[in-house]
């Protein structure tokens, strides 16, 4: 077993439970509106084509859709994207979803106007090449937006996969360490601070949680 493997079997694990997390599932209105808020403020004004990497169970990607994006979600796990592909469909959302390793998603020569990710890049074993692939994916003038913190893992408590230990942002990685490592593949870069809006997840938070929000 590799260890893509086993991150592919953590998450397929991981995945019936993983909208129980207020900000996973973005069931209660309040967490809801402030992601869709949030993600308006980030994405495009109109209507463009919107990547979502790491795409989980789909809410972001439902959110994008809603807003009136064309909108692709990748993710390593076969049963997330199935439940991805359920959601939309009971949304009456129309979105394409690729099973495929975030590191470098199966989206051929497709250029995109936004490329979110959320969550994710603690997972990567080589998170600088996996930025500068996301970033190759955007058109000119296109925004890559990364929420990250120093949020170890989700999926309840089934311990993370063997050798874990070895990937360089296990842990989470600070604002300051993210930006340094996407300034030198975009034109501009700015942070904002989510760790102060509890309605994004739910509850209190006391851990670092921010977005990135970079153009090309």
């Amino acid at each position: 077993m590799t260890i893509s493997s086993d991150i592919r079997g953590y998450w397929d694990a991981a995945a019936a439970g993983f909208d129980d997390e207020p900000d996973h599932g973005l069931r209660a209105g309040p967490t809801l509106r402030a992601w869709t808020d949030r993600l308006a403020s980030w994405l495009p004004s109109g209507p463009g084509d919107v990547l979502d990497i790491g795409c989980g169970t789909g809410s972001l990607t439902a959110l994008a859709a809603g807003a009136g994006h064309r909108v692709t979600g990748v993710d390593l796990s076969p049963r997330m994207i199935a439940l991805a592909r359920a959601k939309l469909a009971a949304a009456g959302l129309p979105a394409r979803f690729l099973v495929g390793d975030a590191a470098d998603p199966p989206t051929g020569d497709t250029r995109f106007d936004a490329v979110v990710c959320r969550h994710l890049v603690w997972t990567l074993p080589d998170p600088p090449a996996a930025l500068s692939g996301w970033v190759e994916r955007l058109r000119p003038g296109g925004t890559l937006v990364l929420v990250e913190g120093h949020r170890r893992q989700s999926g309840g408590d089934t311990p993370y996969v063997t050798g874990a230990g070895t990937l360089p942002w296990y842990g989470g990685i600070g604002a300051d360490a993210l930006v340094a490592a996407v300034r030198p593949l975009v034109t501009g870069v700015r942070v904002e601070d989510l760790a102060g809006d509890p309605l994004l997840w739910g509850k209190e938070v006391t851990d670092e949680r921010y977005a990135v929000i970079a153009r090309v």
